[in-house]
């Protein structure tokens, strides 16, 4: 019996690291019982290949004829999440040099999203700009229960007495918070976290929470904890969420850059309001490729990496310099 070979391309935005599977080239599309044994076998930060990942991004077939492709986005723990910012501007990198494109569409979830190619963020660094929508302020699309049709910073005395927070889909949902560097540093965030992904009376789906840290104009650093991951090194949609709520809530503009830094480098982002009072973002940063592997869907579910075939791509020596960069810039603030 041949076995079905699966290629796999290790990736990471702002180091928010996934398995890339391009499921169209595959003998047959999995199983969804495959994909979540796939998922939750190779992403495992202590048994998983290569130390882990925080998902894997599927790329299947569209049904939408302006989408050249449709990416589903499936976390560590097998859930699926409706949309992944850094996650898209990878598979926007791959599917551009699959098919040859710099401009086009890919289907998610809740909306088929513009990605492009663009000017390096960084020397030698790989970056793709990617919209971030539909933008969403009431409770119910979260869903977020008892608060009122929306929550924007309002007390939430049951998380802490003294916070303000506002509570945004984009599409995926987002409870954020701007605080002062001690906070940011405390245990809080988890703590606030852990009991909105528990089981609990307000978020029943959970909620992905961040706290965001203004630097000076224009210039913000996000700290996020992630339904269905935990800690990440950097969210996209969290990102681009709390760059809306700072042009909304401190001085942030409309159509201006946002410098977002993050723990694990920085991105950046354009807020934009149209006519009609809608919102979008763009999402700005690196699609490092880090390794491709090749091994079999067999091995894959149980976890033998032993037969695999790996090669290492150089691609991340230039991301950590853009990252000293970068925290040379925190350092000053």
């Amino acid at each position: 019996m041949v076995l079905m070979e699966l290629d796999l391309i290790k990736v990471h935005g702002s180091e928010n690291s996934f398995f890339i599977l391009d499921e169209t080239i595959l003998e047959r599309p999995l199983t969804e019982a495959e994909i979540m044994k796939v998922t939750t076998t190779l992403t495992n930060r202590e048994t998983g290949l290569l130390n882990g990942a925080d998902g894997i991004l599927l790329i299947t077939k569209s049904s939408q004829p302006e989408a050249v492709a449709k990416m589903r986005v499936i976390n560590s723990d097998g859930s699926e999440a409706s949309m992944c910012g850094n996650g898209l501007r990878t598979v926007a990198r791959y599917l551009a040099e699959k098919e040859q494109l710099d401009y086009f569409h890919v289907e998610t979830m809740h909306a088929n999203l513009l990605v492009q190619k663009t000017t390096e963020i960084g020397n030698d660094v790989a970056t793709y700009q990617v919209e971030i929508s539909p933008v969403s302020f009431q409770t119910s699309t979260l869903p977020l229960i008892g608060k009122g049709e929306t929550l924007i910073n309002q007390p939430f005395k049951e998380l802490d007495s003294k916070l303000l927070f506002s509570a945004v889909a984009v599409p995926n949902p987002h409870l954020i918070s701007f605080v002062d560097h001690e906070t940011m540093e405390s245990p809080l965030l988890e703590e606030i976290a852990r009991f909105v992904n528990g089981e609990n009376p307000y978020f029943i789906d959970g909620v992905n929470v961040s706290f965001v840290e203004v630097l000076g104009k224009d210039q913000i650093f996000v700290k996020t904890y992630e339904r269905g991951v935990g800690f990440t090194n950097a969210c996209g949609t969290a990102m681009s969420a709390s760059s809306l709520m700072y042009v909304l809530l401190k001085e942030g503009s409309f159509d201006q850059k946002i410098q977002v830094f993050n723990p694990g480098g920085m991105v950046q982002t354009i807020v934009h309001q149209d006519n009609e009072d809608n919102y979008w973002m763009e999402l700005i940063g690196n699609a490092t490729y880090l390794q491709k592997i090749t091994l079999s869907l067999s091995d894959a579910q149980k976890g033998d990496f032993s037969n695999s075939q790996l090669m290492i791509l150089n691609e991340n020596d230039a991301y950590q310099e853009f990252i000293k960069e970068a925290q040379n810039v925190l350092k000053k603030n």
